[in-house]
């Protein structure tokens, strides 16, 4: 993995902190009950998202800063659409639930590993983990946009089993590690 270390201020960086700058903004929104502004400030958020990947690589600015920067923008945004569901859409929050509770749990379950292990939050971001978070952003729209819920709960399903291999690559790491493709490549290099 090539690093930059001349300066953390780097393109992807920058795109990371400004997905971090949106949550507060994003969670106003929600407490608001502002959908219309709430889902055109989180296509803002969710493009940065992945603008930093593409220009990390692109640029050659990769850096586990970037990684953790890009792990924490993460987090608090798929956080901030939890609230948005809870607080804009309840009645669809109501009927999904179960799947929320799902994907809370099966989010949290690796980062408690990691850091029981580690001591340091992980930031693997796999295949699947960049796959599945490419697939929530259209799910999240057409559940609450349309009130369809199929897809959205397909995405958990595969969410589900992107968080059991975070957990595995967990299980076999001897130190933390940033940017792992897979449990399988990872079980390549050991």
């Amino acid at each position: 993995m090539a690093t930059m270390e001349r300066s953390i201020y780097t393109i992807p960086n920058l795109l990371s902190l400004l997905r971090l700058a949106l949550v507060p903004v994003l969670m106003g929104l929600a407490y608001i009950r502002d959908g219309e502004a709430f889902l055109g400030v989180l296509v803002i958020s969710l493009l940065s998202d992945v603008l930093d990947g593409y220009f990390a690589r692109k640029l050659n600015q990769t850096s586990d800063l970037g990684a953790k920067l890009d792990s924490w923008g993460d987090m608090l945004t798929y956080g901030a659409m939890i609230l948005g569901l809870y607080w804009i859409w309840p009645a669809v929050f109501s009927a999904q639930a179960g799947y929320v509770l799902a994907t809370v749990l099966f989010f949290i379950a690796p980062i408690l590993m990691a850091l029981y292990k580690f001591g340091e939050y992980p930031s693997y971001h796999t295949w699947g983990a960049k796959a599945t978070a490419v697939l929530m952003a259209p799910a999240y729209y057409v559940l609450v946009l349309l009130d369809a819920d199929t897809f959205f709960r397909l995405v958990i399903l595969v969410h589900v089993v992107v968080s059991c291999e975070e957990m595995a690559i967990t299980y076999i790491l001897d130190r933390p590690r940033t940017n792992v493709r897979s449990v399988f490549s990872l079980r390549a290099r050991i």
